[in-house]
């Protein structure tokens, strides 16, 4: 049954002990924000420090269009205690001994740690912070790379009408494959052409400049007040003035990130779309066998020393649960979050398989939450993905999962996982929250360009634009994606079942999908300004997560329970 959307109210509740939980609730004298679209717009640029932390602003106190977890913090939150939360992070691996993160590290208590024995009999030696379910592995094919590899010895060169009716449905598929295949490679080569044309251009005319001013590291003043003598050296400013305005006034550094570009593309020819890459021998399993599940190691930050493979996971268990209250690094959502890793994401496609599993052993090792920050285009096996979604719908658990980075209407294009069919308004369960990407800016441009939208298949926006979290190896760094909007809100969710133990999955989904907050602005989607939309249709709910209205409406939900 889904919770009506609230109405502001006045809510006033003495602070006490909740049956049967630890946890006190926080006592509501808060009126929830409902009309923002009277705000002004912020016009200035944000500051480092504000940029930051703008998922903790608040929208109508700052003008940026944050989670008001700030507020909600101060307001509300104060010195109230939740009960702790186990958050399941099915992801690429996360640096466990982070700095900011090493003391909202989930332990297995029914495990002995290194003594090569089963302790608990669930299936995994020595789990003492999660699983790895990618083993040694790494890289990967994409799914339709996989696809095409495996189909292709079957209907290459075949017509449609040579095919069977009992294998047209693989012929199809093999042909819708093979055709995402050739373009995306293509895509790849080319690219990595233009870049390595644009490097040579851009090093040819560094050199020069470098050594008529004197140094490499020449501001856009000292560049635009050079004397080009020559049509070659106007030439080479007119290049450099290009970069330093659209890429980086430090043109080293500018020709780092195109290096690190250069290299990207390389890696997804040589992974991605390499048909005689097999990541999975390293693994050991059948990926296509469900029932095989003794694989994987208890090393989940990953096989790599440096942990750089690591660093999605990291990133994203620091939006959810980073230490609030060691005055370094970041401040996570939730303060009562601890993190159970799930290594199952490689770099390239994810296997259904591990997916499955990997939200199985969440769900049976006690997770409440599950971040899922990962998607594709192409499934073979999606049965057993939303098999492990009914499962945790079972077990009550909420799943929050990121919509996508493609600028796509989800209403249009399946991505993998979600919990419907497009064209179809019945979900498969009610335990599954999707979330598209924020920008930093309201109005217009409030949608990151890059986020996929759906009137049907995304349920709320949160903050996934330029945002600052944890790396491997105590380091911080600025990602963005709908991967890191998921986060966000799965730290609104962790906080809701924490002081509020009672609510249901699917009553914390609606409370977030409800407590939202709405504008009627017209803002640009996928990144074309041509196409623009009306917010309010870009999602089930038409609003952006809000701590601070959440915890006001989950606190009413839960006295009326």
């Amino acid at each position: 049954m889904k919770i009506p959307v609230y109405k502001p109210f006045l809510a006033f509740l003495a602070a006490g002990i909740l049956t049967g939980c630890s946890s006190t609730s926080p006592k509501i004298v808060s009126t929830p924000v409902s009309n923002i679209d009277s705000i002004p717009l912020k016009v200035m640029d944000l500051t480092e420090a504000e940029l930051k932390g703008w998922t903790n602003n608040d929208l109508t106190l700052d003008t940026i269009p944050g989670m008001s977890v700030d507020r909600a913090y101060s307001q509300i939150i104060k010195n109230n205690r939740p009960s702790t939360v186990l958050v399941g992070v099915v992801d690429s691996g996360v640096d466990i001994d982070h700095e900011d993160l090493k003391g909202v590290i989930w332990t297995n208590p029914k495990e002995i740690a290194g003594n090569g024995k089963d302790d608990d009999n669930n299936g995994f030696i020595d789990d003492i912070h999660g699983w790895n379910f990618l083993g040694d592995a790494v890289a990967e094919n994409m799914e339709y790379t996989r696809i095409y590899k495996r189909l292709k010895p079957k209907f290459e060169g075949k017509t449609s009408s040579s095919v069977s009716t009992a294998d047209r449905e693989d012929y199809n598929l093999y042909l819708e494959a093979k055709a995402e295949y050739e373009k995306e490679y293509q895509d790849a080569v080319e690219t990595k052409q233009q870049y390595l044309q644009i490097k040579d251009q851009i090093t040819i005319a560094h050199k020069a400049v470098s050594k008529k001013l004197g140094t490499e590291d020449y501001t856009k003043k000292q560049l635009a007040d050079l004397k080009a003598e020559t049509q070659e050296m106007q030439q080479y400013k007119s290049i450099l003035t290009q970069i330093q305005n659209n890429v980086d006034e430090n043109i080293p550094k500018a020709l780092k990130e195109l290096d690190e570009a250069i290299e990207y593309f390389k890696n997804r020819l040589d992974t991605h779309f390499n048909m005689n890459f097999n990541g999975r021998e390293k693994t050991g399993d059948n990926p296509y066998d469900i029932t095989e599940t003794n694989y994987g190691n208890n090393q989940v930050s990953g096989p790599d020393p440096k942990k750089e493979d690591a660093k999605h996971g990291t990133h994203v268990a620091g939006i959810i649960a980073a230490n609030r209250n060691n005055n370094i690094g970041v401040k996570g959502v939730a303060n009562n979050a601890k993190i159970l890793v799930v290594r199952a994401v490689p770099d390239g496609d994810e296997y259904d398989k591990d997916i499955a599993l990997g939200i199985r052993y969440a769900v049976d090792n006690g997770a409440k939450v599950i971040n899922t920050s990962f998607g594709k285009y192409f499934s073979t096996n999606p049965e057993w993905v939303i098999d492990a979604i009914k499962y945790a719908a079972e077990k009550d658990v909420l799943i929050v999962n990121a919509a996508g980075n493609e600028g796509l209407d989800l209403d249009q294009k399946r991505v993998y996982p979600n919990d419907q069919t497009p064209g179809v308004t019945s979900e498969i369960s009610d335990n599954f929250l999707t979330v598209g990407a924020l920008n930093y800016e309201y109005g217009a441009n409030l949608v990151a360009s890059f986020s996929n939208y759906g009137k049907s298949n995304v349920d709320v926006f949160a903050p996934g634009t330029k945002i600052w979290s944890t790396t491997p190896n105590n380091e911080y760094e600025y990602l963005q994606g709908t991967s890191m909007a998921a986060p966000a809100v799965t730290g609104i969710a962790a906080l809701i079942r924490g002081y509020y133990p009672k609510l249901t999955a699917a009553q914390v989904k609606q409370i977030i999908i409800d407590s939202g907050l709405t504008t009627k602005a017209t803002v640009v989607v996928g990144g074309d300004v041509n196409n623009t939309k009306k917010f309010q249709e870009l999602s089930t709910s038409g609003k952006m997560a809000n701590l601070y209205n959440a915890l006001i409406l989950a606190d009413q939900i839960a006295k009326n329970n």
